[in-house]
């Protein structure tokens, strides 16, 4: 794999994340949480937005000093004083990085600004002139970006480039974008800056297009994707990390890129981010969920039992799930029964196998799911009845 094929995993999980209903973080918490992200392999860990609070200056400031072998960064907003806090809240960084925003869309320079769109590109341009007296390391991202004219949007790219931006990042804010339309406009904005900056993605899941337009933006030449543990963010949330990183491992036939991200940790940063905020992912969730790896369809469960490629196309260790599930319901089969028997320490006869199987499906009938317990006291009952051929092992 090329360098230029290998992609920068930026987090905002400790930022955007933070900021969705549920999910506020301690500082105390922040640092547990950005331990894991450093393990992980995140190149650029975003800890915050210092002028938002104290809390967020503090957890700037601490996972700074904590973590010195990782860049961090601090948002702002192209306002002076906002990037004079996050340049202080970076001041014990080793490779620090001020990421300064301001929306470019018609609808908010109406609606929010009142300001034409020359005087965005000015405020634009003075931002990232400013923040390049503090660091090296400038990110600036147009916010609304998919919502921008295209050659407003070019304009104002190249602008701050040439102000020092040594990362544009171009966000689908609101969800709003498609994934060819994406690419288009990211392919655009690479040809436009030449390799003078990385041109970065950070998606939305409004429309639950998130992690497919930030793929298309990476096809079309970008190079850095902003994303989140679990999806986590600002109403429907962010691009997963861990999709991002698996569909890239997993068919890397077709998404031929790499990350620095140790997939095997990809589900105990999961479990901590859940333990942490206030919920966890939904249960069929992509990668982390805890039905990913699960299978109660009898036609699927006899297929995984004779080959598990027949139905997975990962294995759950891959990505740091202990294993997968055999879940027994009132569309599981007598193959996946049998087996669950066999676990629990039995073996059975097939007519006793198919009488348990009778009892079994009349009570999944009735129920979402079976638990061993009683399964466990189904086959007793069988037992207890004169038999042939059943033993405890």
């Amino acid at each position: 794999m090329t360098d230029a094929n290998r992609i920068t995993i930026f987090d905002t999980t400790l930022r955007d994340g933070e900021q969705s209903p549920g999910c506020s973080m301690t500082v105390h918490e922040k640092l547990a949480m950005a331990r894991k992200l450093v393990d992980l392999g995140v190149d650029i860990l975003e800890a915050g937005f210092p002028i938002a609070s104290e809390g967020d200056f503090e957890a700037v400031q601490a996972v700074s000093a904590e973590y010195p072998g990782v860049r961090v960064a601090a948002l702002s907003r192209a306002v002076k004083m906002d990037i004079e806090r996050a340049a202080k809240a970076l001041a014990k960084a080793k490779a620090p990085r001020i990421h300064t925003f301001i929306a470019t869309s018609d609808i908010h320079l109406k609606y929010k600004f009142n300001k034409s769109r020359e005087q965005i590109l000015e405020e634009a341009v003075k931002a990232v002139s400013f923040a390049k007296t503090f660091v090296e390391d400038v990110e600036f991202s147009a916010e609304d970006a998919t919502r921008t004219d295209a050659d407003y949007m070019e304009q104002v790219t190249v602008a701050v480039v040439d102000a020092g931006a040594t990362c544009v990042n171009l966000p689908d804010t609101v969800g709003w974008s498609t994934p060819d339309e994406y690419g288009e406009m990211i392919g655009r904005m690479v040809r436009a800056v030449d390799g003078r900056a990385v041109i970065s993605v950070h998606c939305h899941d409004d429309l639950g297009l998130a992690v497919a337009n930030s793929l298309a933006a990476v096809k079309a030449g970008a190079r850095q994707i902003e994303c989140t543990i679990n999806g986590i963010g600002e109403r429907a949330g962010n691009a997963a990390l861990e999709e991002l990183v698996v569909a890239m491992k997993v068919r890397n036939d077709r998404l031929p890129y790499s990350t620095n991200i140790d997939a095997r940790l990809l589900y105990p940063a999961s479990q901590l981010l859940s333990s942490i905020i206030t919920f966890g992912p939904q249960p069929n969730k992509a990668v982390v969920g805890e039905n990913a790896f699960a299978h109660e369809a009898g036609i699927h469960q006899d297929g995984y039992l004779k080959h598990r490629s027949t139905y997975e196309i990962i294995e759950p260790g891959e990505v740091g799930v202990p294993e997968s599930r055999l879940v027994l319901g009132k569309h599981s089969g007598r193959h996946a029964l049998a087996q669950r028997c066999n676990d629990l320490g039995f073996r059975l006869t097939k007519e006793q196998l198919n009488e348990i199987y009778n009892q079994f499906t009349a009570v999944a009938d009735r129920k979402k799911g079976v638990r061993n317990d009683e399964i466990t006291q189904m086959i007793r009952d069988v037992i207890a009845r004169p038999a042939e051929g059943v033993r405890a092992s």
